[in-house]
C-alpha cells in the first residue's frame, strides 16, 4: 500500500474525461498501490462469487479455510493464486493505525473460525448472533424498544469483514484511509466476538447513517441503561460515529 500518487499518475487522464468520479486528495491518506488494483480487484471479485456460492447467510460466518475450499472446488470460481493470498495476508496482518484506525484486535489469525456451537441464527434476518450475552440483549431490545427494531449486522467472520472492508475501500476510490474511518480492518471487528448492529425496519440504508438518531427507535434504545454504543462522537478508535452499532464485549 503506498499513497496517493498512483492514482495522480494513472487516473487523472480518466477523472478528467469523467470515466471516474473526482476524488478529494487528502494530503496523508493511505490508497492501495497502482499495480495493487488488479489484484485487489481479482480478490474481492472471487470474495463475492463464493458469497453468491454459500449465500448471504452462511457467507457471514464463513471461516477463510472454507473459503479457499469453495474458490478451489466450485466450477464458477478460480482458486485464489498465491498473489491474491499475499494481498489478503497484507491486508489482515498490516497495522491499520497508519489509515488512522486506533481500534484493538479482535481475532488471532485470519484463518480464525466460529465455532457454530456458540452462535444462533435470527429468523428473518440472514444474521447470526452469539449465545449468551450477546443474543440476550437483542432480546431485551425487542422487549423494550419493540417489533419495529430488528438486528441489521451480527457475527462477522474474518472472511465477512475482509470483503466488507474490501468492498468499502472500492467505494472510496481505493482510499484505505477514508474506509478505515467507517469499516473495521478485518482482524479488528467486534462482530467477530459479540457486537452487533440494529435499525429501523423499512428504514433501509438509513439505518446506517446518523439520521439513525432521528428515529423513535433509537431514543428508546439510548435510555436504556443496559445499552451501550461503541463507536461514540470523538471515539479513540478513530471511526466515525456509528449509533447503530452496539456494545456488547
Amino acid at each position: 500500500m503506498r499513497r496517493r500518487e498512483f492514482i495522480k499518475d494513472s487516473f487523472l487522464a480518466l477523472v478528467g474525461a469523467g470515466l471516474l468520479p473526482n476524488l478529494a486528495f487528502g494530503s496523508s491518506d493511505e490508497f492501495v498501490a497502482s499495480d495493487e488494483i488488479a489484484t485487489f480487484n481479482s480478490v474481492f471479485a472471487k470474495l463475492k462469487s463464493v458469497q453468491n456460492e454459500v449465500g448471504f447467510g452462511k457467507f457471514n460466518i464463513i471461516s477463510f479455510d472454507e473459503v479457499l475450499v469453495a474458490a478451489k472446488y466450485s466450477s464458477r470460481i478460480e482458486k485464489f493464486s498465491q498473489v491474491e493470498l499475499n494481498l489478503i495476508e497484507k491486508l489482515y496482518g498490516e497495522d491499520p493505525s497508519k489509515y488512522g484506525f486506533y481500534g484493538n484486535k479482535t481475532c488471532s489469525s485470519l484463518t480464525e473460525a466460529i465455532n457454530q456451537k456458540d452462535i444462533i441464527k435470527i429468523p428473518l434476518t440472514g444474521h447470526y448472533l452469539f449465545k449468551g450475552l450477546a443474543h440476550q440483549a437483542y432480546e431485551n431490545l425487542l422487549r423494550d424498544v419493540g417489533s419495529s427494531l430488528f438486528l441489521t449486522s451480527g457475527v462477522r467472520s474474518v472472511s465477512k469483514q475482509l470483503f466488507l472492508y474490501m468492498n468499502k475501500i472500492k467505494n472510496s476510490g481505493y482510499n484505505i484511509t477514508k474506509a478505515s474511518k467507517s469499516l473495521a480492518p478485518p482482524a479488528h471487528s467486534y462482530h467477530s466476538i459479540g457486537d452487533f448492529d440494529v435499525g429501523k425496519k423499512g428504514f433501509g440504508a438509513l439505518n446506517f447513517t446518523e439520521e439513525f438518531i432521528r428515529t423513535e427507535e433509537f431514543k428508546k434504545l439510548i435510555s436504556l441503561k443496559y445499552v451501550s454504543i461503541r463507536y461514540t462522537k470523538k471515539n479513540l478508535d478513530g471511526v466515525r460515529f456509528e449509533p447503530w452499532h452496539v456494545q456488547v464485549v
